[in-house]
């Protein structure tokens, strides 16, 4: 009991992961929100925890825009997509009066929001804690990890895109993990490929196998290949709910199976 009053908000979260990658663009917020879903078709309650300050954009992918964040006696209620509140969120979006405001802060204070983040949102019972991040090993990340490290293990799932500019990057994320001990579950390529809708053939349109090779060289798991596809895009725009409507995209296997991967594999914190 008492290890668990020490753990506060956080005491009845029992995975917590979050998304990186050295790059912008590659498709994090992508990865988090069809990560949670997955896990949420898996029978798991899914917490999604947005710092992406200056870009965030969950809220628009789950369909949970302008909506208002309340207070209760443990701090903060997270923002929940659905009646049955399998899905949670908090994001610096549902803070803003006027969502084209830019967020203009320098580190302490967005380190500052972070923090608050993590120790006043009554987060309540999850299984999963998904934390999306911007790109890069700056600030934001340390906060990050800094103040969610006292509440058990994390893990790592790092996003590349298959050309080499991005593998670079991301080859630097990995090198962040090691220097802060974060526990890298593997490496997701996204866009991997576009499949036609009319032929299924798949066309590797900027190059192939960048993700493997990274993974294999920094001798981490490679947990799948998301190509792209249209009807990912557009339920994204539109907050749908992609793993329940498209499961005849191509995409779906892939995003399936990186979520069993990770059912099997993230740490638990110990009761």
């Amino acid at each position: 009991m008492e290890a668990a009053a020490e753990a506060g908000n956080l005491a009845g979260v029992q995975h917590i992961i979050l998304v990186l990658s050295g790059k912008g663009g590659v498709g994090k917020s992508t990865i988090s929100t069809e990560l949670a879903l997955a896990l949420r078709h898996a029978g798991k309650k899914v917490g999604i925890l947005d710092v992406d300050l200056c870009g965030p954009s969950i809220p628009r992918m789950l369909r949970a825009q302008g909506r208002a964040v309340h207070q209760c006696d443990g701090g903060w209620v997270p923002v929940y997509v659905d009646q049955e509140q399998s899905i949670c969120l908090m994001s610096v979006g549902f803070l803003l009066e006027n969502p084209d405001e830019a967020v203009v802060w320098r580190g302490p204070k967005k380190n500052a929001l972070i923090k608050q983040f993590v120790s006043d949102v009554a987060w309540g019972q999850l299984d999963y804690l998904v934390v999306d991040t911007p790109p890069g090993t700056s600030d934001e990340h340390m906060a990050t990890v800094d103040a969610l490290r006292p509440y058990g293990p994390l893990g790592a799932l790092v996003v590349t895109t298959p050309q080499a500019v991005s593998v670079g990057d991301v080859r630097r994320e990995l090198t962040f993990c090691r220097k802060t001990g974060l526990r890298v579950l593997g490496v997701v390529e996204n866009m991997s490929g576009f499949v036609c809708p009319h032929c299924a053939e798949c066309t590797s349109i900027f190059s192939r196998g960048g993700g493997e090779e990274l993974a294999s060289h920094a001798g981490v798991p490679f947990l799948g290949s998301v190509p792209l596809d249209p009807e990912l895009t557009k339920s994204l725009e539109e907050g749908r709910d992609f793993i329940r409507e498209f499961p005849e995209s191509p995409a779906f296997p892939a995003l399936l199976s990186i979520a069993q991967k990770v059912l099997t594999e993230a740490p638990a914190r110990v009761p």
